[in-house]
């Protein structure tokens, strides 16, 4: 949802932004309120930040969750990620945005999808450090990683949890970490066959 039919440049979004009550994306000159996920999001997101806040502790890098905002460029666009890592020093000390992270998280909703899937992935390949972007399902175990191949090129990687496979490892490769998909839908109620919680 489009919050102000105003146009308005990088500098000026960034000092409106911290004075509203609600987050806002910005994408060409245009700000868009943040919607609330379910429970089910939020549990995905929390999961994984808390894998990667405890394996990266003292590695030197930040782990963010859906309140801090990744830039493109200090133009712009910026949009708030469901997770975050940055190891770069130059975001060590940011206090508005992250322009550096090594990976990018949405925890993809019927809503957000093909912009997740499309838009937003378009600009985070301009990120010159962003070497992992994941897409993670709420409604099934299902997990694609983008990953940057040595040939500056994205390649695809699924994790699907079927009926008849063993648990299977997600790979970060971005940051080195293994964990098995079921951490990352811990205490995740999934939609029976009615498609109901």
């Amino acid at each position: 949802m489009i919050a102000n039919s105003q146009l308005m440049n990088a500098d000026e979004y960034l000092i409106w932004e911290v004075q509203q009550p609600i987050r806002y994306e910005y994408v060409g000159g245009q700000v868009f309120a943040m919607t609330g996920g379910t429970l089910p999001h939020n549990s995905i997101a929390l999961n994984l930040a808390s894998l990667l806040k405890n394996y990266l502790r003292g590695k030197g890098c930040k782990v963010f969750m859906a309140d801090a905002k990744v830039g493109i460029s200090k133009d712009g666009p910026y949009y708030y990620p469901d997770v975050m890592v940055t190891c770069d020093s130059a975001d060590q000390s940011a206090i508005q945005a992250v322009y550096h992270p090594c990976l990018i998280v949405e925890v993809l909703s019927p809503g957000t999808q093909q912009v997740d899937q499309g838009r937003k992935f378009k600009n985070y390949r301009q990120i010159d450090t962003l070497s992992e972007y994941v897409l993670i399902e709420t409604e099934t175990m299902n997990v694609e990683c983008y990953r940057l191949n040595e040939k500056k090129k994205w390649e695809l990687n699924v994790y699907s949890l079927e009926e008849d496979q063993e648990n299977i490892e997600v790979n970060f490769s971005s940051v080195a970490l293994r964990c098995p998909i079921s951490a990352l839908y811990e205490d995740v109620v999934f939609p029976d066959k009615l498609g109901q919680f």
